[in-house]
């Protein structure tokens, strides 16, 4: 999985997938050529490999012992993490399509790996306990339809996503969307603390967190939910309930496409050429899930703007692994945490091979790159489910 020795990047993780769900075990050897995958040896995997397109290489026995020896070395920050089973994926998101993609079902699609859709329906009825990870992706948890009122509001696509979710919230039994929302994050919220895995991008990700922190709070102005925000609604935060930030301040202006100090989308001083982050470089050994997190075949990644590109440093909670950051601009683009027993990651922006992707832009063909690191980064997230679960080194 280095730079030079991998074709197909992103499909390498479809093959471990494939490879897990028919019982067989894969190691993932951290730090060790890009994170690459050790498999057993099997007529079939390499008939699926020349198939996908994915580059791989024999070794024998002798060569693997050679390998997993030198790993385990302490002067090696490399580790062999055992992946024992295909991670049950589900994906949170509208039925039908929308005037957006989402990077992460592209890149599932693309590596072929399979996922199951669910909504407020299924996450309010308790079918995330058939799932072993789920995503969320350019959602508004906060009942305030993206904040897009002020260039979208005309726009039919507009009318229609609105009427549909008044629809549903109504049919589930809620007077407003903002209602039905708050109850499906504190499902997702109990979800993670039972030890599911949350991986979320973009509006998901900020819009999640304010959601947790303004329970029984009215935060909606009249034009998303008919009636007025309760009076002095900031003081009545409460930064305790979210995963990863704090000390925000919310953006009260409806015609504002924000939601909170949180995004740095607006604060952002630099230029696309030089729009970069850098991944974090962790102990293989005593720090094997944020190693995980960050398997690359570079160190810095692109950068990609969305609703929510990036992370204001100071508003991210101290128990926050930042594992991705623009140093210069004072800016985190990736970050994890644990809840209860589960985990959850945070990643900045839209999509990975998209600079700016607008409303109604044509999706990304990932066959024009199936090696991107920002893609991987999603991947990672994918598989970090599967891993054997060691007692932490103490």
């Amino acid at each position: 999985m280095d730079a030079e020795g991998q074709k197909e990047h992103l499909k390498a993780y479809g093959i471990t997938y494939w490879t897990l769900e028919r019982q067989v075990k894969v190691k993932w050897l951290l730090n060790y050529r890009g994170g690459s995958f050790l498999l057993p040896d099997s007529e079939e995997i390499k008939k699926e490999c020349q198939i996908r397109g994915v580059s791989f290489e024999m070794i024998s026995d002798a060569k693997a012992e050679q390998i997993l020896t030198e790993i385990s070395s302490p002067s090696q920050n490399m580790e062999a993490v055992v992946l024992e089973k295909a991670p049950r994926i589900a994906v949170y998101s509208p039925k039908g399509n929308q005037p957006w993609d989402d990077a992460v079902t592209m890149v599932l699609t693309y590596a072929e790996i399979p996922y199951t859709v669910v909504y407020d329906e299924e996450v309010l009825g308790d079918q995330l306990i058939l799932y072993d990870w789920l995503h969320l992706h350019h959602e508004d948890f906060t009942g305030q339809y993206g904040k897009f009122y002020r260039a979208y509001r005309s726009a039919p696509w507009y009318i229609e996503e609105k009427r549909k979710a008044e629809e549903l919230a109504t049919k589930l039994g809620y007077a407003k969307v903002s209602e039905a929302k708050r109850d499906v994050s504190l499902k997702i919220r109990d979800y993670v603390i039972g030890g599911g895995f949350m991986f979320a991008m973009c509006s998901a990700t900020d819009s999640y967190d304010i959601a947790l922190a303004a329970e029984g709070v009215d935060i909606c102005e009249p034009m998303f939910d008919g009636d007025p925000s309760d009076p002095g609604y900031q003081s009545k935060i409460d930064y305790s309930k979210t995963f990863a930030f704090t000390d925000f301040i919310l953006e009260r202006n409806p015609m504002v496409y924000e939601f909170s100090s949180i995004d740095m989308t607006t604060k952002r001083q630099i230029m696309k050429e030089t729009d970069y982050f850098s991944l974090m470089d962790y102990s293989a050994k005593w720090d094997p899930i944020p190693c995980m997190l960050v398997q690359n075949h570079t160190a810095l990644v692109k950068g990609f703007m969305g609703q929510t590109t990036s992370y204001d440093r100071d508003q991210i909670k101290s128990n926050v692994l930042i594992m991705g950051e623009n140093k210069t601009n004072g800016e985190a683009r990736y970050i994890h945490g644990i809840k209860g027993k589960g985990f959850f990651t945070f990643y900045g922006g839209h999509d990975p091979e998209d600079y700016q992707h607008r409303v109604g832009d044509a999706k990304t063909e990932l066959a024009l790159h199936p090696n991107s690191p920002g893609y991987r980064l999603i991947l990672n997230n994918v598989l970090f489910p599967a891993a054997k679960k060691k007692k932490q080194k103490t």
